[in-house]
């Protein structure tokens, strides 16, 4: 009975397989077969395949549409354009100063090793081998540089740090695109000595400058002695060969200060004497001498 009930229920499977379900499971299999045969490698991307017979295979593939074996086989893809990555570190310099170095680092996998970075490091590489590599790096170019240099010479020291890590990189099959550091700072003791240094400087500075103006000041209130004893010497010179010219000063501050009454609003009056108004007389006219005979009368 047991054996009679298993070949009616197969029998009804095949029927029911026959009709119409069955057109359609079979067609959705065959969609399914067909769509999972093939695989698209998208641009700046290259892939390689991983079959469950053979492993990793050695073949590389580029851009495009292609085929695979669904189940049996599958592709992995990587991403071979730059991509940026920030690591940092702490250090030590030559002179025993701490230094916190943070770099930027453009890297991208080398294509035609695909199959062993595959095989030793993953699709993760540069999560796994940046970080170790370029904090040894970073330790051993740095200790080369006193603090100031690492300042003063920041191109050469990232010249070396990009020579050195392209070589460390060339041993796990990863290309080195720039190297360039974003960050670098000092510990808090460093920091404070340059400080005071800039601020002792600055006094220095100032105090230089506050000397050299003092200097200048004399050198000014030299000169302008100088001047004035020079005017006053000509005056003198000018008075003593023409008095005439103290008069024509008075002539010229009246005139100031007539110019000065005339633009006034207000009703002024004053005396002339005082104010050197009056410029009809001449007080510094030399008097006259009295003048004698020059023929006197002899005695009879």
């Amino acid at each position: 009975m047991a054996g009679k009930d298993l070949a009616g229920r197969t029998q009804k499977m095949i029927k029911q397989l026959s009709g119409g379900g069955g057109v359609v499971a079979v067609g959705a299999v065959l969609f399914f077969g067909i769509k999972e045969s093939f695989y698209n490698v998208e641009g700046g991307h290259k892939a390689v395949l991983f079959s469950r017979f053979g492993g990793v295979k050695p073949d590389i593939y580029g851009e495009g549409l292609h085929f695979r074996v669904p189940w049996f086989q599958w592709p992995i893809i990587y991403n071979i354009r730059s991509r940026p990555s920030k690591v940092g570190s702490p250090t030590g310099s030559k002179d025993l100063q701490m230094v916190n170095i943070n770099l930027r680092v453009l890297t991208r996998p080398d294509a035609t090793k695909l199959p062993q970075i595959t095989q030793t490091l993953g699709v993760d590489y540069d999560e796994k081998v940046l970080p170790s590599i370029v904090n040894e790096v970073l330790k051993s170019v740095v200790a080369k540089f006193n603090a100031s240099q690492l300042i003063t010479q920041r191109s050469q020291v990232s010249l070396l740090i990009k020579r050195e890590l392209e070589q460390r990189a060339k041993d796990f099959n990863i290309i080195l695109d720039d190297v360039a550091i974003t960050d670098l700072t000092f510990g808090r003791e460093y920091t404070a000595a340059v400080e005071r240094k800039q601020i002792a400087q600055q006094d220095a500075q100032r105090a230089q400058y506050i000397v050299e103006r003092a200097k200048q000041d004399r050198q000014h209130k030299i000169v302008q002695a100088e001047g004035e004893a020079e005017i006053a010497r000509t005056l003198g010179e000018a008075i003593a060969k023409n008095p005439g010219f103290l008069k024509l000063r008075r002539i010229r501050a009246a005139q100031t200060i007539a110019q000065t009454m005339a633009q006034s609003q207000n009703k002024i009056y004053l005396e002339a004497d005082s104010l050197m108004l009056n410029v009809s007389e001449d007080p510094y006219k030399t008097p006259a001498e009295p003048t004698t005979d020059a023929a006197t009368t002899s005695p009879s």
